[in-house]
Parts: structure tokens; sequence; C-alpha cells
């Protein structure tokens, strides 16, 4: 049987340098393009390799290991032994990621494996068996891409999941514990008083929050409208704040006075006296990490922190 070594070589050369390149993407590294075709290079040289008398040692777990190291090594460069062994691990997080989704997908989708080896005996011309190779062929690049995605899709998640504090509130003998979304890009406060707002949604406990709170979180305009009827006291807690959305230049929303907003951060508790809250009955995350949305105000300035004790 005939073996076409010098394409088997050539697919190899292509994955180790999209892996390479993968591994560039998590790392958040600008690598230059011929920098990681000869990282990929040097991994190809296994099947260089499989055919001299070294073959052996090639395929050891240990020569594998040197290999993946001079790769790394030639795409990446050493600064320091950390900088160096977090690429190699990464490397190798990406190479397990996208071999376990091909693997995966293979036998999931494989129906009947008598058939199809029996019909791909019949069809080999040296380059192996034709129905893997095109499987690897157009699996690759669509395990690539979704490997990347939800790399950033994690790094996103992250991003948010480090943006999220413990939030009490309480308010005319309502208590709320959620979760909240710290967001830099929220500037809504009172253009009076300059305090600041934070959005709060109770959709998700719609059926236990007080009728005229629910009417206002539906509707805010029945308060301008006049068609609700509130009580004094609750009226007296209202302020009517300004704000820009996009897709439409002015809009009015309703505020209230709470009795108190305890913020709990990684570093620290935050009694967030001088602020404001505005419920809406809309949900503010899709997939319900947070609640509501905390105005970066209500952690410095006006807000008191409350030193966190630590007990070993």
């Amino acid at each position: 049987m005939k073996v076409y070594l010098d394409v088997i070589w050539a697919l190899n050369l292509l994955f180790d340098t999209f892996l390479l390149y993968l591994t560039a993407i998590i790392l958040k590294r600008q690598v230059k393009l011929w920098r990681l075709a000869a990282g990929g290079a040097i991994g190809s040289l296994v099947i260089i390799l499989s055919i001299t008398p070294i073959h052996a040692a090639a395929g050891h777990p240990a020569g594998k290991l040197v290999f993946s190291i001079m790769m790394v090594l030639t795409a990446f460069g050493y600064k320091r032994m950390r900088f160096f062994i977090k690429a190699l691990m990464t490397f190798y997080v990406a190479t397990f990621l996208l071999g376990g989704t091909l693997t995966g997908v293979h036998y999931f989708i494989q129906f009947d494996m008598d058939l199809a080896t029996n019909v791909a005996m019949n069809q080999i011309k040296g380059f192996g068996d034709p129905v893997s190779w095109l499987f690897v062929l157009l699996g690759f690049p669509l395990a690539w891409h979704f490997s990347r995605r939800n790399i950033e899709q994690f790094e996103m998640t992250k991003i948010q999941y480090d943006s999220l504090a413990e939030v009490e509130v309480h308010f005319m003998e309502m208590n709320f514990n959620i979760k909240g979304l710290i967001d830099s890009g929220n500037q809504l406060y009172d253009p009076i008083t300059k305090m600041p707002v934070m959005i709060l949604s109770i959709a998700h406990c719609l059926d236990s929050i007080p009728n005229e709170i629910r009417k206002i979180a539906e509707d805010p305009d029945c308060v301008l409208t006049g068609d609700g009827q509130f009580s004094q006291h609750l009226e007296n807690r209202m302020r009517i704040i300004p704000c820009k959305v996009v897709g439409q230049e002015h809009k009015l929303i309703i505020a209230f006075n709470p009795d108190e907003i305890k913020i709990t951060t990684d570093e620290d508790i935050y009694m967030a006296e001088k602020s404001l809250i505005s419920f809406t009955a809309q949900e503010l995350s899709g997939d319900g990490s947070f609640q509501c949305i905390i105005h970066p105000k209500m952690l410095a300035g006006m807000a008191k922190s409350e030193s966190k004790v630590m007990v070993s």
C-alpha cells in the first residue's frame, strides 16, 4: 500500500499551526504568522521521523513532550519560566479541547462501524481511511471555530462574574437579597441631588410585590399620566429621573429612596446611604446571573465602606 507522506505531513503542519494560533488567542498574545508556521513545522516533524530509525523515540511521550516544548518556544519565545509554563499548558488545553471535540462528534454521528469500515477498506488509495480524512478536513475547522467561540464566551462570563456583587435592599418592609452587576457605563443619577440610581428587576418576584410598586415597574408613565393611585408614604419617597436610552432621546423613570442598600464585594462591604432605586418588571440578565445594575458611584465617594473582617 502506498502512503503519501507529504499529504499527511501537510495536514499535520496545518493542524499544529492552528493549535498554536488558538493558544495565542487564549493567551491574548500577538504572534507573527511565520512564528506560528515555524512552530507547526517543528510539530509536524514527528510524521517525517516516523519512517526513520528513531521513530520509537519520536513517538515516545517524552519525545512528544520535547517537540511540544520546541513548538511553544518557537511560537512564543522565552521571557521567564512562568510565562513559558503558562503557554505550554495552554497549548495542551487547546490540543485536548480540539481533539476531544473531534472524537466526541465522530462517535456521536457514527451509526455503523462495521459498514463504514468495509466501505472504507474498498476505497483506500494510500491516504488512509477516506471517510475519516473527509471528516477531519471538514470537522477540524468547525471544531476550531466553536472552540474559539466558547473560549471567548468563557472569558466574557469571567469578566461579568468578576463584576458581580451581593446586594441587600430594604424598602418599605420589602427585603431583596440579589446579585448585582457593577456597571461602569451606568451614569444614571438624580440631576438635583446627584444621587446615583440602581436599577432593580422584580421580574423574579412579581407575585410578592405590592400592587402599586408592580404597577410603576410595569408602566412608569402611569405616574405622569395620573392613572394610578399611590399612598402618600410612597409618593414622599418618589423621584422622577430623566434619562437617555438607545433609540429614544429622552425618557423619564421613577426612582425611590430606599431604607438601606448594602453591597458586598470581594474587597469590602458598602453601605450606599445616599442612593436611589428604580424598579423594573423586565429581566436585566438573559441567564438570570444578576437582578440589578449597580451604579459605580455607590462603591465610592458618598458610599461608606465597611472592611471585611477575615477570620482564620
